[in-house]
This record gives structure tokens, C-alpha cells and sequence, in this order.
């Protein structure tokens, strides 16, 4: 075993987080927590993996759900293309995996949704099998302690700090050595202040003594934001609310959402007959939302869509809804609090 994986194996043990799916090699319950993980905070995650391991006890149990049901319990931890391709993965290991999960690196990255990394940890923390992981936390850790100017956000660089953390695995241990190197990016390697005076790899860590791990890990290009204009129409009528169904190829596929005309020319003769209720900025990766409610009497002044129906107020909780428009609605109507 190398002194970088000795050393931060041996902080992991005395300094990890208790975390629900560190207590078990059930490759279906570590599959649920790494899609979860993705781009989701450790403690908002906790409350949704206990939520998912309750509602769907196994994989088959997942699969048998409707995608609907899937992403009404996904609420609220956005980028719901990952509830999605969990729902698809579920039904490829019940129908072509035989209700297995695979247990090789390349039959889990055949999976929807699950790339390199998340291949890499199933494979080494269910099955124990040496594939040394690579995300935000081992990318920052790798860079300033080798000091890398390589870029992580190009193929050369992913294959430069791959071919790096391949290079440092401890093969007779791998799924210690993996959660030990995300640990440390997420508790001491920290993105803006890190805590280099008790970090465990900080008397051999360049770019503590070379003081440049404010300027690593290098990043070469910046995500392009789009801006986009929503105008919803809401239409309640006693105990009903006015939904369709969102298309396949955009954000919020398959969700639920008032009637909408995108863009910042709304017919006059619409405007004529609705009444501006509020405006809601909401931010995602790569676009920023301007969304406008207005509140409409008569549906035939408005467009809809052939998934249109109204549905009960009652009933709202069981419908996935974007996060935006649960937000209006817990404002505007007190409504969708959860």
C-alpha cells in the first residue's frame, strides 16, 4: 500500500461520516445513494434515500412502479432526468439482468444513467473490485496534491487524473480507499478554505507547500447559461387546478405544469383576458427562468395541450410537479408545502 492510500485510509477510519449506505454491500442500496448523490447535498440525499429504500424495498419493487410515482417521491431534489434513468436502470436488471444486479464494472455502466464513476463505486463498494473512483472531491484532491495543472473538464485531463487515481488505488482494499479519497475532498480538501492544517496528506501535498490550491483544480471552459421566459396560465376552478403533462425533450420531462406559452410575446388578446398574478426567478445549471403566472377564468382563451385535465387540489401531492411551480403554488395558494 502506497503512504498517500495508508494515510488517508487511516484518517477515513477514525474521521468518516455515518452514512446509511456505508453499513451495507447491497449493490441496489449503494446504486440509490450514488444516482441520489449526483449533484445533491449528503444531507438532503440521507432524507431521500431513506424515503426511496422505504417506498421501494427492492429493485423489482422499483421497476414494477410507474415513472410517475418515481418522480413524485424524486420531488424536490431536481435534475430529474436521474429519477427517470433510475426507473429505466431498475427495469434493465429485472428484465435482461434476470433481477440481478450485474456485478461487473462493464455490465454497470451498460445501466441508464451511470457513467465511469458511479460504475466505479458500485463496483468497489457492493462487490469490492478495483476501480478507483473520480469525482469533484478526488479530482481537487488529486490536483493540488500532485500540484496538476490538467485540466478536469477535458478528455485529456479525465483521462490524466483517471489514469492518476488508478495509479494510488489500494487494489486489496478499494472500497476503503474510495470513500477515504471522497471523504477527505468533502471534509478537509475543501473547494474554497481547506483544512490543510489537518489534512493527512498535508506534509506531502505540493500544493500546500507551493500555497496554489486556491488556483486548482483548472477548469477550461464555462457552462454556458441560457435565459428562457415561461408564461403559465392558472386556472382553479372550485377544487380543481388545470395541469398537462410536460413533453419527453426538455427540463421537467413528464411532469406537470399549468398551461404555458414560452417567450416574451404573449398574444394581446390573451393578455386581455388574464390577470398578472406574480413573477418567480429560478436558477438551474444551465438555464436561468423568468416565470410569470397569470390567473385565467375562461380555458378556451388559452392553449392547451392534450394531456390537459383537472385534477383535484386534493390530489396535488401525488402529481411531480416542477420545483418553481410548487413554489407558487405554496405562496400564492398555500398549497404543495412539502
Amino acid at each position: 500500500m502506497s503512504h498517500f492510500s495508508e494515510q488517508i485510509q487511516i484518517w477515513y477510519h477514525n474521521n468518516r461520516r455515518d452514512l446509511p449506505w456505508r453499513e451495507t454491500k447491497n449493490p441496489y442500496h449503494i446504486w440509490l445513494s450514488e444516482v441520489i448523490l449526483q449533484q445533491t447535498r449528503v444531507q438532503q440525499g440521507i432524507d431521500y434515500y431513506n424515503k426511496f429504500v422505504h417506498a421501494f424495498e427492492d429493485i423489482k419493487t422499483l421497476s414494477n412502479a410507474s415513472e410517475q410515482e418515481v418522480l413524485n417521491l424524486w420531488q424536490g431534489l431536481g435534475y430529474y432526468s436521474r429519477g427517470r434513468n433510475l426507473h429505466k436502470a431498475a427495469k434493465m436488471v429485472v428484465h435482461e439482468f434476470q433481477n440481478q444486479f450485474p456485478r461487473i464494472f462493464d455490465d454497470i455502466r451498460k445501466l441508464p444513467g451511470v457513467g465511469n464513476y458511479t460504475a466505479a463505486a458500485i463496483a468497489s463498494f457492493a462487490y469490492n473490485l478495483p476501480h478507483a473512483v473520480v469525482d469533484g472531491n478526488v479530482y481537487r484532491v488529486l490536483s493540488r496534491y500532485f500540484n496538476a495543472d490538467e485540466f478536469i473538464d477535458t478528455p485529456q485531463g479525465q483521462k490524466y487524473y483517471q489514469a492518476l487515481a488508478d495509479e494510488l488505488l489500494d487494489r486489496q482494499n478499494p472500497a476503503n480507499h474510495n470513500q477515504a479519497i471522497m471523504e477527505l475532498g468533502a471534509l478537509v480538501c475543501t473547494p474554497k478554505i481547506p483544512n490543510c492544517q489537518n489534512c493527512p496528506l498535508g506534509d506531502t501535498c505540493e500544493a500546500k507547500s507551493k500555497k496554489t490550491w486556491s488556483e486548482l483544480p483548472r477548469k477550461k471552459g464555462k457552462i454556458k447559461v441560457r435565459a428562457r421566459q415561461l408564461n403559465y396560465f392558472v386556472s382553479i376552478n372550485k377544487q380543481n387546478v388545470l395541469l398537462q403533462k410536460r413533453g419527453e425533450k426538455d427540463i421537467w420531462a413528464n411532469m406537470f405544469e399549468f398551461p404555458l406559452v414560452e417567450g416574451d410575446e404573449i398574444d394581446s388578446q390573451i393578455l386581455k383576458n388574464v390577470r398578472f398574478l406574480k413573477t418567480l426567478n429560478h436558477k438551474l445549471t444551465h438555464q436561468n427562468l423568468t416565470v410569470n403566472f397569470y390567473a385565467v377564468d375562461n380555458v378556451d382563451e388559452i392553449s392547451i395541450n392534450h394531456s390537459a385535465e383537472w385534477i383535484s387540489l386534493d390530489a396535488l401531492k401525488d402529481y411531480p410537479l416542477p420545483r418553481v411551480i410548487e413554489r407558487f403554488l405554496a405562496e400564492e395558494y398555500e398549497l404543495i408545502s412539502r
